[in-house]
């Protein structure tokens, strides 16, 4: 289950940060197909009258005109929803990503949307953008990397970015600190352990802490990874988990096929080596229906105790550890 969150919502923290780059940075322009309320621009609007471009429900168009304005020396952050991101994929891969374009995308409503109902699940982006070549994709666990993710994007000047960012709150405001550029493709351990280690991003962060914690009270010890950054994976930290052969789950807001999991097991694979235990959770090959995300959560599995029964399957017991 979600925890409770009483932080600012996540699309108001990318938009704050947005403006808090673009007034030092005159070429930042953003560009929306019709959510400037959904994505709370309303603020950014106001101040950079001349900076936002609303088109309309026109993703495709969208997409196209963040690639021509980036042509242009400008630093376009395109603000979509997961959903809606769908509808401009042919843009995303010719208009943007063969021509290796600098264009930061703010992935909005990515992973379970709850109340926007059934057609708005943003569960299909990864595997979508991932296969692309040239783009980055990576999700903040809280409002602090929130706004070093964004700023990341907009200073990421090799290639198209994304940063996915899921719909309500985040359970804290961010610190009122200076940015900062994260390196692209390093990941970050929050917990360490010896029996096996948890590979997961943005949403499932605290459920993966959750479950490592409470599995400790029963003398198992888990690795815990903020694999922020989902393409590229950090090659050198999942080659040390290889080498130290522990197993690995990796756990997702997103379905399986062609997701995170699915990145990593590619890359163990194109590795020429024997595979390593490798166990993913996720989201099932159907469409999800309507409901709460706790509610939703608990249907395809993505709870607490769902990982840690994965975990003590893939761990073996105290007596053989001994």
């Amino acid at each position: 289950m979600k925890k409770a969150s009483n932080g600012p919502g996540w699309s108001k923290i990318v938009s704050d940060t947005l403006m808090k780059v673009a007034d030092k940075d005159r070429d930042v322009v953003a560009i929306t197909p019709a959510m400037t309320v959904g994505s709370k621009l309303e603020d950014f609007k106001k101040k950079f009258p001349d900076r936002l471009f609303d088109v309309g429900i026109a993703e495709q168009h969208a997409t196209t005109l963040a690639g021509g304005v980036a042509t242009q020396g400008l630093k376009p952050f395109l603000s979509i929803y997961s959903t809606f991101l769908q509808r401009g994929f042919d843009q995303v891969v010719h208009d943007i990503c063969r021509q290796n374009l600098n264009v930061a995308f703010g992935i909005d409503r990515a992973g379970l949307v709850g109340a926007d109902g059934e057609t708005h699940q943003g569960v299909f982006d990864i595997s979508f953008l991932r296969d692309l070549p040239n783009i980055s994709i990576m999700m903040p666990k809280d409002a602090d990397e929130c706004q070093d993710m964004v700023y990341t994007a907009l200073e990421h000047q090799s290639g198209p970015i994304a940063v996915r960012y899921p719909r309500g709150n985040a359970k804290s405001a961010p610190e009122e600190r200076p940015l900062q550029k994260l390196p692209i493709g390093k990941w970050e351990v929050l917990k360490e352990g010896e029996d096996a280690v948890i590979l997961t991003f943005g949403t499932m962060i605290d459920l993966a802490l959750d479950a490592a914690n409470e599995l400790e009270k029963e003398d198992y010890s888990i690795k815990v990874v903020n694999a922020r950054f989902i393409k590229p994976l950090d090659s050198k930290l999942l080659k040390e988990l290889y080498k130290s052969q522990i197993p690995m789950l990796t756990l997702e807001e997103h379905a399986l096929k062609g997701g995170f999991g699915s990145a990593v097991l590619e890359f163990f694979e194109q590795e020429n080596k024997p595979m390593p235990y490798v166990k993913r959770m996720g989201i099932p090959d159907r469409f999800i229906e309507h409901g709460s995300v706790n509610e939703l959560l608990e249907e395809v599995g993505l709870t607490k105790s769902g990982v840690m029964d994965q975990l003590k399957e893939m761990v073996p017991t105290k007596e053989k550890r001994a």
